[in-house]
């Protein structure tokens, strides 16, 4: 019987605000930096789970052949904020399986000038000849409309949402990686210009080119190598979830934590730091809530009675989250797992969350008029 895999060797292309580089230089760049963390050589790596927003018209197998890889696995992960989980899930089952022996797991997008304006317009496309009639709103119409509700329902006010917000950048202020790490407050929060109803600018992620990414291999391998490896407890990916709610107000999170928990061993107390996807601090605050950290009183109280600050109460998205690191498209989505290595391994890049030992991501993804697709958690922990 195969022992099972485990991860390594976190890195970062670091972040910035625009670039005129492809999303190939990036998933270039991941890739040898992995091979340096690692110790190892590119023909090392036998298998690839990549995330990319930008890299069309290439394809994951186009890439390959661009950089002059070979490989005996693949996988192209095309879930948006839920891409770093959905590639670990799938990097540890190939290990696991023997289909390969080192597999990297990138998620890597570019930002040019103007790309936005791009993107904004094809957003949900799936849906466009359903909401073009009334003027598709891109991205922050559509949280605009699940903040509008999920307040209504909860609770939650815009000071618990600044709360979360504020906590992020004091976190990312020791990150040298984070692309906004100026402090703010709460006052200055609720005065920050209104962009789509109840959505303020500090509700909404900063796009931005970069590269988030790790490797999954047998732990012996791992321990060959020097590196230190931390452990899959459980995990879990959904789609489609609440399909006939008006409004997309609960995730996949809210069906699946009892077993998410069971599995890992652990309980939402025991946790040690949480990573949740934030590209609107709503988010943040539905996956707490459905991932059973808020217990009697609800999310507004939950929300209330933490700091969310590394060296406070409930240490959440201790390197400032997208909504202080920037969003480099698909890489979104594996930032929490990459945040969540190098605080298990004694390894930040900012502070650290003292003892950490155990620590939970979840991830959010293709956003639909009024509700995410693509939902999914994992549990890590140290040996």
């Amino acid at each position: 019987m195969r022992e099972r895999a485990v991860v390594v060797a976190p890195v970062t292309v670091p972040y910035v605000r625009y670039s005129q580089r492809g999303a190939p230089y990036f998933i270039g760049a991941a890739i040898h930096s992995l091979c340096e963390a690692a110790g190892i050589g590119v023909p090392d790596i036998d298998g690839l789970a990549l995330a990319s927003l930008t890299m069309g018209p290439d394809s994951a197998a186009g890439i390959v052949d661009h950089l002059g890889i070979e490989l005996d696995w693949l996988t192209e992960v095309t879930v948006g904020g839920a891409a770093g989980i959905v590639a670990l899930r799938r990097a540890v089952t190939a290990v696991d399986a023997g289909d390969a022996e080192i597999v990297a797991c990138v998620g890597a997008d570019t930002n040019r000038p103007g790309q936005l304006n791009r993107l904004t317009s094809e957003f949900s496309g799936f849906t466009r000849d359903a909401v073009s009639p009334y003027g598709a709103g891109g991205p922050n119409g559509v949280f605009a409309l699940i903040t509008q509700v999920f307040m209504r329902d909860t609770g939650v006010t815009a000071e618990d949402l600044g709360k979360l917000c504020v906590a992020s950048r004091l976190n990312a202020a020791a990150n040298p990686l984070a692309l906004l790490r100026t402090p703010y407050t709460l006052d200055e929060y609720l005065t920050s210009r209104p962009i789509a109803d109840p959505l303020r600018l500090l509700d909404c992620v900063m796009p931005c080119a970069g590269a988030e990414a790790f490797l999954v291999m047998s732990e012996t391998r791992a321990e060959s190598l020097g590196l230190r490896p931390v452990r899959v407890l459980a995990s879990f990916e959904s789609y489609n979830d609440f399909r006939n709610d008006p409004v997309a107000t609960r995730g996949g999170w809210a069906r699946h934590a009892a077993g998410l928990w069971a599995r890992a061993g652990v309980q939402p107390d025991d946790v040690d730091l949480v990573q949740s996807y934030d590209d609107y601090p709503v988010m943040v605050a539905m996956q707490l809530r459905d991932l059973g950290f808020a217990h009697e009183g609800g999310i507004a109280q939950f929300i209330r009675a933490q700091s969310f600050t590394v060296d406070g109460s409930f240490p959440h998205n201790t390197s400032g989250g997208q909504l202080s690191s920037g969003q480099a498209g698909f890489a979104g989505g594996f930032l929490g797992i990459t945040e969540t290595l190098r605080q298990l391994t004694g390894a930040p890049l900012g502070n650290a969350v003292n003892g950490a030992r155990v620590g939970a991501v979840s991830g959010f993804g293709m956003v639909n008029f009024d509700r995410g697709i693509v939902s999914g958690a994992v549990v890590l922990g140290t040996p």
